[in-house]
């Protein structure tokens, strides 16, 4: 009993609590609950949970706040919940290191399946093969840590964990669906949306400009190629210039950012 997931649930709503405890108890996990964000924490504290999921809307300390605090002590995944269409509580939650969101009303099947998603991307990280550099950024795969300028840059860990993979093929396109499984899990093979998200979170930490792909370049209904030493790009000027040698990609010309 002791092996299975632990898997704390802060909720001022009983209902939701008894739904999940259920839901997930069903599902192998181990539960335990809190009503409140200053119980929440001290439940973290005293049971160590495996991963932990907050409601934003607490009537002490918001979720958001509650995570901050939980990842002072040690890095535990976190999975918010959400009242459907807060989008700002849910990018301020992932800005902060959430790693991943669900909406209220949520299906059980669904909730297990992020669960687990989640503790997969905490657990099986693939190990580092080296440091990779460009512009002022270097990423050092073994360390598991990126810096801009020799100043360090925080990464949540699924941000971490996509950036790991692109960087791990750099100079190669790695298709939609294998980061998605990879990352997240089968369950997301198909859900190119949220990958354009997170994408688009892992550029702007790497310092491309809003609307621009940086280094990290899009190949349509494809994947996407951390392209190191620049060569997609150079190729794509070529080819707008009318100059291309029809050289280095084997694969349709990249997109801008999308």
């Amino acid at each position: 009993m002791a092996s299975q997931p632990l898997v704390l649930v802060a909720d001022d709503e009983p209902r939701i609590t008894k739904l999940v405890a259920i839901a997930l108890g069903e599902e192998g996990f181990r539960v335990i609950t809190a009503a409140t964000g200053e119980e929440a924490i001290r439940k973290a504290e005293e049971y160590r949970p495996d991963v932990v999921l907050l409601d934003i809307v607490m009537p002490d300390l918001d979720g958001i706040e509650v995570m901050g605090q939980l990842r002072e002590g040690r890095p535990v995944p976190v999975i918010l919940l959400t009242a459907k269409g807060s989008t700002a509580d849910k990018a301020k939650g992932l800005d902060l290191g959430a790693d991943d969101y669900i909406a209220k009303p949520f299906h059980p099947d669904e909730l297990a399946a992020r669960v687990r998603a989640v503790l997969r991307r905490s657990t099986g990280a693939a190990p580092g093969i080296g440091v990779i550099r460009f512009d002022d950024v270097e990423i050092d795969l073994e360390r598991r840590m990126v810096t801009r300028s020799g100043e360090l840059v925080q990464f949540s860990r699924t941000e971490w964990l996509l950036l790991q993979h692109l960087a791990a093929n750099a100079g190669k396109v790695v298709l939609h669906t294998e980061l998605l499984t990879k990352v997240w899990g089968p369950e997301y093979r198909d859900d190119l949306q949220y990958l354009r998200v997170w994408v688009s979170r892992v550029r702007r930490k790497l310092g491309a400009e809003p609307g621009e792909p940086g280094r990290i370049r899009t190949f349509q209904g494809i994947g996407y190629l951390l392209d190191v030493d620049g060569r997609v790009a150079r190729d794509e000027q070529a080819s707008a210039a009318g100059t291309s040698d029809g050289g280095a990609v084997a694969f349709p010309s990249a997109g801008s950012s999308a």
